[in-house]
């Protein structure tokens, strides 16, 4: 049989909101280039923050309920949760570098609900075990460019489009870039750098595009790298074969097999309820340790502090101890899981 192609993948009403409304970026991009100043930036790039932070729990739920971390499926994931990270670390650098300090707690993500600032509207993203809709519906639709370059895109505003405008007013307003409370630190493949030039800006931000949604004629996250960007990878997940340009790119390569993993149910809106004892303990511990760790990224770029940084890092492994607990305590009556529901305590 031949394997299916991306436009196989199409998201289901059932994946989307019914919330209409303008949201915050598209009401930045209504205003006209030439008015935009370090003010829009500083905006702007706050919604990035947020974004870039929102996508991280998804994904360690999807990570963490996959049995076998050897599995290919698992490398995948973990290899964009540390990506994501990395983004984040970047516009946490970019806001600080036009005198901003990114709000992190004050802006923690609510699950299920909308990617900050209304890009892909009507997306709800929610927490839940690894499934093929899981992938399609959240992960995939997370990621998704305007234009695939293998099956359809919805033509809605997607996270790259965003990033483009935002490059496009830092060459506009020109701002003046200051080192001050920026970071350094290794995250997977990447260096965290301080962003000095506009050149740096160039990079920085087109590394965040490449690497989430590939460019216009490739799906590689880099210039010669073999790894497919986010949402293509999230893809081969999907349809359980690597993407191939194969008359046209298709998901025809070798077989990337769907693994095991635990049924953690989708946390329901305001999160679990009347969890059993030690359901709850564990809820309690991790929801503490989360708040932990957004105190830590608070307190590292209000005062460029690396050590509050390494802080948050180590924070964030601990959590995954209480998240796997939980994905293995079976709720009552149901062939579903527990799992971490990310409310700050």
């Amino acid at each position: 049989m031949a394997a299916p192609s991306a436009a196989a993948a199409e998201r289901p009403a059932s994946g989307r909101s019914s919330a209409a409304g303008r949201g915050t970026v598209e009401r930045l991009l209504a205003v006209p280039r030439r008015s935009r100043r370090d003010d829009w930036l500083r905006s702007a790039l706050q919604v990035a923050v947020e974004i870039e932070f929102s996508t991280i729990p998804p994904y360690l739920c999807g990570w963490w309920s996959v049995r076998d971390r050897r599995s290919e499926a698992a490398q995948l994931i973990r290899r964009v949760v540390l990506d994501e990270m990395y983004h984040f670390g970047v516009v946490c650098n970019l806001l600080a570098a036009v005198g901003g300090r990114p709000r992190i707690r004050a802006a923690a993500p609510v699950y299920p609900g909308p990617l900050p600032g209304g890009v892909h509207p009507g997306l709800t993203v929610h927490l839940s075990g690894l499934t093929k809709p899981f992938v399609r519906d959240v992960m995939m639709a997370i990621e998704a460019p305007a234009a695939p370059l293998a099956g359809t895109g919805d033509g809605s505003l997607s996270i790259g489009a965003f990033y483009e405008e935002l490059l496009r007013t830092f060459r506009s307003a020109a701002p003046e870039l200051s080192a001050a409370r920026q970071l350094r630190q290794r995250i997977g493949e990447d260096d965290l750098v301080v962003i000095r030039t506009t050149d740096d800006v160039e990079h920085a931000i087109g590394v965040i595009r490449e690497q989430g949604e590939g460019t216009s004629a490739s799906p590689a996250d880099a210039p010669g790298d073999d790894h497919v960007a986010h949402y293509y990878a999230f893809a081969e997940i999907y349809h359980g074969r690597r993407l191939n340009e194969d008359g046209g790119w298709r998901y025809t390569g070798s077989a990337v097999p769907f693994p095991d993993a635990r049924p953690m149910a989708t946390v329901p809106a305001g999160g679990w309820d009347a969890p059993p004892d030690e359901a709850r303990r564990l809820l309690d511990a991790f929801d503490s340790a989360y708040a932990s760790v957004l105190d830590s990224l608070d307190a590292a770029w209000a005062d460029g502090d690396t050590g509050s940084l390494m802080t948050a890092v180590r924070g964030m492994g601990r959590l995954e101890s209480p998240a796997v607990e939980l994905m293995e305590m079976p709720i009552p009556g149901t062939p579903y899981t527990y799992g971490p529901q990310f409310r700050p305590a």
